[in-house]
């Protein structure tokens, strides 16, 4: 209803709009007929035009304008935006002219105000009036085109007919006048490849258009004014381009095509490209490539590439040398998107022949199964060859192949493999530490000179260790078990259940019993792998024991049985009314520590020891070794130090050592104190002194040192005891003259000169206090 009353205004509007305007319609009409009847003067002439263009000399008469009013002094006047320039009146006839020559394509008409005054006081004897002066057209513009070149663009064998594009000219005379503004169009260049209608359409008149002969067409169109008329003609140039379609197949650019791939290239590889040649635009080349002749279908195939159009020869298979050396076959190359309507002569394939040498490449060997898999039972005594692997040298020299481990998992020696192939396990495998064992088996070839070769294949070794029961179940409970001490028989304490590191089968199940039957604990078995501790007797006694410790065995189903006594400890605790737990004691942590633990931790505690006495030893080595270094030092400086020593053992004239001789064989000896070095025994006289004498004293010394534990062994002997058998003055060593108390006077050395004057300081009684050694 509202809708209704909605619409009814918007039906209701136009019909009072209409009555309205009935309305002011009718008193327009009464007012003009008004003033029609008041007015008594009014504009007089007829309608104004002329021609455009008149050849006639200026100016030209273009009509008159004249009033009803009767005046003598009446006078003509023009205004308006071309008046008095263009147009001017005759001020007393109303005689209006034109002083220009008038072109209708620049303006139709104009528009001027005629006014009529008193020459006297310039009074207007008249209202203004507006009138109109029409330039009449004259078919004088010849057609022109709206832009000098069209272009356009048609496929290429499309049929007769075949609409290519438009052009258009226009032409500025007056459409209004018949023939005037009427373009006719020709072609005057092309005529036998194009046509044009009258309404400037350009159509095709040959079916064989062909893109890849001609691809581009420029023709002439004119265009003129309608048929009968005589004007002027222009002409417009019109380039048609023909657009391609997929009308040509495909063509190999060479009868055949020789590769050379060598046999280890990769599955998916290209070995090489056949190319062909479609003269069609690239939008328009789908080339499909398949095989003709050659049972090669399973080892290559060829691919088109989308931007080149070539056909890429890819390998499905591994290539052989050895087994094929050489691949050749029949391709061929079509088009299935060609347009058959549109089919030119020539065949719609070409076939081509391929030959694709392979070469011959040094590759790894080859092993004959992927992956090796060996099973073995865990902790098997006797078991220590598995099996071996075995690989081959594809190539045709054959050479021998040699195996070695690359990697292993678990890490360590655990799976070994020979030099052969043969997979050894140097001690049982515990299936409990890891259930298989995988390595990766590496196989070289052996070249002539004994190195190995440089490529390698790999293999995969799974070692799957099969469980045997060598483990005794372990008791599982969740939470420690605690008893009221005033618990009921029957009372359910813990329930309990087992783990075991073999495997287990599912049907597998655990047996539970009590060590002992003197406690007051009973066991239940729940027949699902767990069991309950229940309260035997009831009432415990926390004065006599706070804690009790029940022994559980438990035993698994395996090949042998295998039995474990786990102790289970029962804290009893005071409890309420309602039976939960007051009070408990609480238990000493347990801390565990596994034996490797305990033997990592004994290992270091040796080594430290070790290294501590190593160093020790190594100080006090060091610290005898200097004490003995100053005492060597010392006697040595006092063995090797003299200032003069005479002219030695064989200088007799130079001087008398008899004297010496003479003063020691008189002089009293005292007793020998013992020198820190072992002393040498003279030689007896009779012997015979040479060569031989001092080999024997050599000979003497060597057995003294290896004797003797207390000195380290020297590599160089000083001797000094000893001076040789021909020394008239026997020994002047001062190891034993130094060492001894003798109560010899050497006084007298002083008188035998200044060479002697050391020696009598060293052994005078009196020494010089001065002297400075």
């Amino acid at each position: 209803m509202k809708n209704l009353i909605l619409l009814f205004p918007l039906f209701l509007a136009p019909a009072l709009a209409y009555k309205e305007g009935q309305k002011i319609k009718e008193n327009f009409t009464s007012l003009n007929n008004t003033s029609h009847k008041r007015l008594k003067r009014d504009w007089i002439w007829n309608q104004m035009h002329i021609k455009e263009e008149i050849d006639t000399p200026l100016p030209h008469h273009v009509g008159k304008i004249m009033s009803s009013v009767r005046n003598s002094n009446a006078k003509y006047i023009l205004e308006g935006e071309y008046a008095n320039i263009i147009f001017q009146v005759e001020e007393d006839s109303g005689d209006v002219y034109a002083f220009e020559r008038l072109d209708r394509e620049k303006k139709a008409e104009y528009e001027l105000t005629a006014l009529i005054i008193d020459k006297r006081n310039n009074q207007s004897l008249e209202a203004p009036s507006k009138f109109i002066i029409k330039v009449y057209d004259i078919n004088d513009n010849a057609p022109v085109f709206v832009q000098k070149v069209f272009n356009g663009s048609v496929p290429e064998m499309s049929p007769v007919g075949t609409s290519v594009t438009k052009v258009t000219a226009v032409d500025a005379d007056d459409p209004t006048v018949t023939g005037h503004a009427t373009v006719t169009y020709q072609v005057i260049k092309g005529d036998e490849y194009f046509t044009i209608d009258d309404s400037g359409v350009i159509f095709t008149t040959r079916a064989d258009l062909d893109r890849e002969n001609q691809s581009t067409y420029e023709i002439i169109v004119k265009a003129k004014d309608g048929p009968g008329f005589s004007g002027d003609s222009s002409t417009a140039t019109v380039i048609i381009t023909l657009s391609d379609i997929n009308d040509n197949f495909p063509v190999f650019k060479h009868p055949s095509f020789h590769f050379k791939v060598p046999e280890n290239v990769s599955v998916g590889g290209e070995v090489g490209r056949v190319k062909v040649e479609d003269i069609d635009e690239p939008q328009h080349r789908n080339t499909k490539y398949s095989f003709v002749r050659g049972n090669y279908r399973d080892t290559f195939e060829i691919v088109a590439n989308p931007f080149t159009n070539e056909g890429i020869i890819r390998p499905k298979k591994p290539l052989d040398f050895e087994k094929v050396a050489e691949y050749r076959f029949d391709i061929e190359a079509t088009d299935p998107t060609v347009d058959l309507r549109y089919f030119k002569s020539g065949g719609s394939r070409s076939i081509s022949t391929v030959t694709i040498e392979v070469i011959d490449v040094d590759e790894p060997p080859v092993f004959t199964k992927l992956p090796y898999k060996f099973k073995v039972r865990e902790n098997d005594p006797e078991k220590r060859t598995l099996g071996s692997v075995w690989a081959h040298d594809p190539d045709a020299a054959k050479r021998k192949i040699r195996y070695s481990r690359r990697r292993a998992s678990p890490n360590g020696d655990y799976i070994r493999v020979s030099d052969t192939g043969i997979i050894q396990i140097p001690k049982p495998l515990d299936r409990e530490f890891s259930a298989s064992y995988n390595i990766t088996v590496a196989a070289q070839e052996v070249l002539e000179d004994g190195r190995l070769s440089d490529r390698e294949s790999h293999a995969q070794v799974h070692v799957t260790v099969i469980d045997v029961n060598d483990n005794a179940p372990e008791l599982v409970y969740l939470e420690e078990p605690r008893v009221c001490e005033n618990a009921v028989p029957g009372k359910v304490i813990v329930r309990i259940s087992a783990t075991d590191k073999d495997e287990v089968s599912p049907a597998g199940f655990f047996r539970y019993s009590l060590a002992t039957q003197d406690s007051n604990f009973s066991l239940i078995e729940n027949y699902d792998n767990t069991a309950n501790i229940t309260v035997k007797y009831g009432q415990f006694n926390r004065e006599l024991a706070k804690l009790h410790y029940l022994p559980v065995i438990i035993s698994d189903n395996g090949d042998p049985d295998l039995s474990s006594t786990n102790t289970l400890v029962i804290s009893v605790c005071k409890c309420n009314e309602k039976g939960n737990f007051t009070f408990c004691e609480e238990r000493a942590t347990q801390v565990g520590v596994s034996v490797q633990a305990l033997v990592a931790i004994f290992a270091c505690i040796i080594t430290i020891i070790i290294i501590v006495l190593l160093i020790l030893l190594r100080k006090r080595h060091k610290k005898d070794l200097s004490g003995l270094g100053r005492n060597v030092a010392e006697i040595h400086e006092q063995l090797v130090t003299y200032d003069e020593e005479g002219g030695g053992e064989m200088d007799t004239t130079s001087y008398d050592v008899s004297v010496l001789n003479s003063v020691r064989k008189n002089g009293i000896k005292p007793e020998a104190v013992p020198s820190p070095y072992a002393q040498i025994q003279k030689p007896p006289e009779n012997v015979t002194s040479g060569a031989g004498e001092m080999e024997i004293m050599i000979e003497v010394k060597k057995d003294e040192a290896d004797n003797d534990r207390d000195l380290l062994p020297y590599d160089t002997l000083h001797i000094y005891g000893y001076e040789g058998a021909e020394s008239i003055a026997e020994s002047l060593s001062s190891l034993e003259s130094g060492s001894s108390d003798s109560d010899i006077d050497y006084d007298f050395l002083n008188d035998w000169g200044p060479r002697f004057k050391m020696l009598a300081e060293l052994y005078g009684s009196e020494p010089n206090e001065d002297f400075v050694y």
